[in-house]
Parts: C-alpha cells; sequence; structure tokens
C-alpha cells in the first residue's frame, strides 16, 4: 500500500479520514443527514402539492389549511407545500443551504403554533417532537454547513457559520411570523 492508498491524518474536527480529495468522513456524514431530511421533508411537500406517496394533494391540502384558518387555503397549502418540496431539495443538494433551511424552520414553526404546539412535546400525543427535530436539523446544518458533497461548496455560505445559521433562523422567523398574522 503506498502513501496514496492510506487514508489521511485528519485534517478538522470530526474528519477522522479523508476518503478522496478533501472529501472526509464528515462530509459524507452530512451527505446522509442532508439526503435523509431534505429528502424526506420533499417528499412531504409532494404529498400537499402533487398528491403522491400517499398524500391528499392540493385540493385535500387546501382545505385542511381553510379549517385550521389559513384563508384561502389553497395558497397556502401552495406556500407551505412549496416550502417543504423546495427547502427539503436545497438541503438535499447541498444548494443555498441557509436559504433552504430557512424554509423548513418556518414552515415548522408554523406547524408546532397551527397543529402540534397545543398536544405538548411527545408525537405519539400529536406533540411537536418531529417538527422541532426537523427545524434544529436545518438550523444545524446552515451553521455547519453542508459539507464538500454539496453544490454550496463552491460558494462562500459553503462553510456554514454564525451568519448563514442567523439567517436561516431571522428568515424561518420572519416568514413563520408573517405567514401566522396574515
Amino acid at each position: 500500500m503506498g502513501s496514496t492508498d492510506r487514508p489521511s491524518a485528519p485534517t478538522e474536527p470530526g474528519a477522522r479520514y479523508v476518503t478522496g480529495p478533501g472529501v472526509s468522513v464528515r462530509d459524507w456524514g452530512l451527505l446522509l443527514i442532508r439526503l435523509t431530511f431534505g429528502l424526506l421533508m420533499a417528499g412531504h411537500g409532494s404529498q400537499k402539492l402533487f398528491g403522491i406517496f400517499g398524500g391528499p394533494g392540493l385540493t385535500a391540502t387546501g382545505k385542511a389549511f381553510d379549517t385550521l384558518g389559513f384563508h384561502p387555503g389553497k395558497v397556502f397549502a401552495v406556500i407551505c407545500g412549496l416550502s417543504e418540496f423546495l427547502g427539503g431539495l436545497g438541503l438535499a443538494l447541498g444548494l443555498l443551504t441557509p436559504l433552504a433551511a430557512a424554509a423548513l424552520i418556518g414552515v415548522m414553526i408554523n406547524a408546532m403554533v397551527t397543529v402540534t404546539g397545543a398536544d405538548g412535546l411527545w408525537i405519539q400525543d400529536g406533540g411537536v417532537e418531529y417538527n422541532v427535530g426537523i427545524a434544529v436539523v436545518a438550523l444545524a446544518i446552515a451553521a455547519i454547513g453542508p459539507g464538500r458533497l454539496a453544490i454550496d461548496r463552491f460558494f462562500r455560505w459553503g462553510a456554514g457559520g454564525w451568519a448563514e445559521a442567523a439567517v436561516a433562523l431571522v428568515l424561518g422567523g420572519i416568514g413563520a411570523a408573517i405567514t401566522l398574522s396574515l
């Protein structure tokens, strides 16, 4: 085994070995998290928008939004579905990660306030457990950065940081506040 065949020494905290040109175990771990949560959220949005994966589709989702006090319900269903779908895809691809995270955070805040918040913490009681988990993962990815296996690696915000986390949290919070005030 030559020197080029051996894993490199750690170059950053949490990166045990570099598995390719500058790609670490950390990057693969971030990709796994991004793909899992991002694609699940994109699928969840697809259920609302397109009625696939056993989802109700836009008309039924719009009626559900009407019962929650969002009028016109179909418009809010589109906004929610697109936020989940595009935010999920953005997170999965590592594309515009702070904005993708903001979209998911905003939707989760709305879900907590309007649907799950009154039912406590745990999901078996209809609580906020799931929503908190999604929002925290999205915020953490904005803070950490999506890793080198992401489209954002070519941009300054691809490294993550306090500013990126603040953008995700503030924009998500503002979006949720605007939606809840309408």
